[in-house]
C-alpha cells in the first residue's frame, strides 16, 4: 500500500503538506488553515483502515482531503469506499480539487454538510476517522459508536494537543464498556476505539 502510492496521489499529498506548513507559519486564520494530520498519522490511519472490518468507511472533517488520500489508499487496497464530510464550503472546494488531481473519485464520496445530520444514513460502520471541530467530538462519538460493527474502528485526532478541551470525551471513551480504547502518542495524539 505504501510502496506503490500513485504519483498523482503522492504529488497532491506533497502540495498539501507544503501548504499546511505555510499556513501554520504565516498566521493564516485558524478556520482557513488546512490543519491536517502529519504524514506519520496518515500512515497510521491507512494501516488501521486497511485492517478494519467490512462496513461503511467514514471521515468526519475532510479539510482539503489530505487524510482522505491516506484512507483512499486503504480503500483501494481492500476494495472499499469512503464517505467524507466537510461543513466549510471553501474546504470542500479544496477537497474536490484534491480528489480530482489525485484521481481518487472512484473510492471517495464527499458530502458538503454536517455528519450529524447524516448519521442515520449509516447502519453498519467498519471505520471512522474523526478530525472536526473539537466541540462536536462527543456528539460524533455518540453517533458513531452505536453504529460500529463488531471490531469496527473509530479513531479521533488531537487527543494530545487538544487534550484539555477533549478530556471529558476522552475519559468517557476510555471508560466506555462498548469499546476497547487507548490513546496512541503519534502525531497530535490519536484516540483509537475498537467496538467489542
Amino acid at each position: 500500500m505504501f510502496h506503490n502510492i500513485p504519483a498523482d496521489v503522492l504529488d497532491r499529498m506533497h502540495q498539501l503538506e507544503r501548504r499546511d506548513e505555510q499556513d501554520r507559519a504565516d498566521g493564516t486564520p485558524r478556520l482557513e488553515r488546512l490543519r491536517q494530520i502529519p504524514p506519520e498519522t496518515g500512515r497510521f490511519l491507512a494501516l488501521w483502515a486497511a485492517a478494519a472490518p467490512t462496513g461503511a468507511y467514514l471521515e468526519i472533517g475532510t479539510s482539503a482531503g489530505y487524510s482522505t488520500l491516506w484512507l483512499a489508499l486503504a480503500c483501494r487496497a481492500n476494495g472499499r469506499s469512503l464517505t467524507t464530510f466537510e461543513v466549510l464550503p471553501q474546504k470542500a472546494a479544496l477537497a474536490r480539487d484534491t480528489f480530482a488531481q489525485a484521481g481518487v473519485g472512484d473510492v471517495v464520496r464527499l458530502v458538503q454538510g454536517d455528519f450529524l445530520e447524516h448519521a442515520d444514513e449509516f447502519d453498519e460502520v467498519g471505520f471512522c476517522f474523526l478530525d472536526a471541530e473539537k466541540e462536536i467530538y462527543r456528539a460524533c462519538y455518540e453517533a458513531v459508536v452505536p453504529r460500529l460493527v463488531a471490531g469496527g474502528i473509530l479513531i479521533a485526532d488531537n487527543a494530545a494537543n487538544h487534550r484539555e478541551t477533549l478530556q471529558p470525551m476522552l475519559d468517557a471513551a476510555l471508560a466506555d464498556a462498548r469499546v476497547d480504547a487507548l490513546i496512541v502518542p503519534i502525531g497530535r495524539g490519536e484516540l483509537v476505539c475498537r467496538k467489542r
